[in-house]
């Protein structure tokens, strides 16, 4: 983690009420978003309470925090959409499971040759995927699960780069 992740993440703990999640929110962005996820207490259920019955709980306790916070996150958001240049999305983990509740989807623009474009296509004409757009976002995903441990390493190596370029000599021009 870099210094400035620090310093973003330690304005969102120091700026969100203490009462809201269980610990300091998890808080990660690139160049369009910040995504802040804080933990929510489980719900406290009888023994022998059914699966359907706890999920339907989490479910309430996720729906009571968003309606009874909107107004403050809000306020939150647009003060660190001006104070960061970017927007603000919220989200919770409860029972070890994640809600986001309303993230960006940021078109990006790729030239494909054709032999990827057959891919592509491939998983439309298979009823994967409903569009080219949307084909390219599944494979996005499945490269992020399956080799979820090797992008890891990489971000990794990024970090380690940008620190060993940010103490090397500065170059005037």
């Amino acid at each position: 983690m870099t210094e400035r992740d620090d310093k973003l993440s330690g304005w969102f703990a120091g700026r969100i009420p203490e009462d809201w999640f269980t610990g300091a929110p998890e808080v990660t962005f690139d160049r369009e978003e910040i995504l802040v996820v804080g933990t929510l207490a489980d719900v406290e259920t009888e023994d022998g309470t059914s699966d359907a019955t706890k999920e339907g709980a989490r479910e309430g306790r996720v729906r009571g925090f968003r309606e009874d916070t909107r107004a403050q996150r809000m306020r939150i958001a647009r003060e660190a959409e001006r104070r960061h240049g970017r927007k603000v999305a919220w989200g919770v983990d409860i029972g070890g499971d994640r809600v986001l509740f309303a993230t960006l989807s940021v078109p990006v623009m790729t030239r494909l040759r054709m032999r990827e474009r057959e891919v592509l296509d491939t998983l439309v004409d298979a009823g994967v995927a409903r569009s080219r757009s949307h084909a390219l976002a599944w494979c996005v995903r499945l490269v992020a699960d399956k080799q979820g441990e090797w992008l890891a390493d990489l971000q990794e190596a990024l970090v380690a780069v940008q620190k060993v370029r940010a103490e090397g000599p500065v170059t005037q021009t």
